[in-house]
């Protein structure tokens, strides 16, 4: 067997983690300590995000997203398809290391998609974009941790309180959508999610197409406020 081969590394944001990224042939992983946060080889659940949202915001004309989370570009490339050429689309990846990544050594798994016109990537926190303007978004996709808990950069914790929920409802346009990954169930962030006013949909999906784990994806529609 192909042994995995370490190829670079970056330290969390609050410094106290790392991320790892390895190769193994063709294939990519990048971990956080023992835990893989993802692997190019399982793209299904990731892809399903952005289908999901892109296809409740079809409507939508010159829809904006903002993408918590570049990853390994399969969220991106997913909403890519999805949408037209008016659309506009805002990556936010707190770790400068993955976007280097990205356009380095995993050239070949993103492809031109960097590239589009319609892509602007900003090293930033997602949470910061989320509360920098009203009703600024079609749809935000969040993929920045394992679930709704911040095992990435603590303060993404915020995101998923009912505070942080609460101003990612203001940053929605009427219709739009907040979609948060998940590698499992979680009752308590499906409460917040309808405490802050969204109507929610929980979706399970597969890690792999029909295959693979179960990974769940909430799909939360803004409506008109009272």
């Amino acid at each position: 067997m192909i042994p995995w081969v370490q190829l670079d590394s970056a330290k969390t944001p609050d410094g106290g983690q790392e991320l790892r990224l390895k190769r193994r042939g063709s294939e990519f992983s990048i971990m956080l300590g023992t835990n893989e946060l993802m692997n190019s080889r399982l793209s299904g659940s990731e892809e399903a995000l952005a289908k999901l949202s892109c296809q409740r915001i079809a409507s939508h004309r010159q829809p904006r997203i903002l993408i918590g989370g570049l990853g390994m570009g399969f969220t991106l490339r997913a909403a890519l398809a999805e949408l037209g050429n008016d659309a506009g689309i805002v990556v936010a990846e707190l770790v400068p290391a993955v976007v280097a990544w990205a356009r380095g050594a995993m050239a070949e798994v993103f492809g031109d998609c960097l590239d589009d016109p319609r892509v602007t990537v900003q090293e930033t926190d997602v949470g910061q974009l989320i509360r920098s303007e009203p009703a600024a978004w079609d749809a935000i996709l969040l993929d920045v941790d394992n679930g709704p808990e911040g095992i990435v950069h603590k303060s993404n914790d915020a995101l998923y309180s009912l505070h942080g929920l609460g101003a990612a409802r203001t940053a929605l346009k009427t219709g739009g959508v907040l979609a948060v990954w998940s590698q499992g169930t979680d009752s308590g962030f499906t409460r917040r999610l309808k405490q802050a006013g969204f109507v929610v949909e929980e979706v399970n999906t597969r890690a792999n197409g029909k295959r693979g784990a179960r990974h769940i994806i909430w799909i939360a529609t803004n409506g008109p406020r009272s």
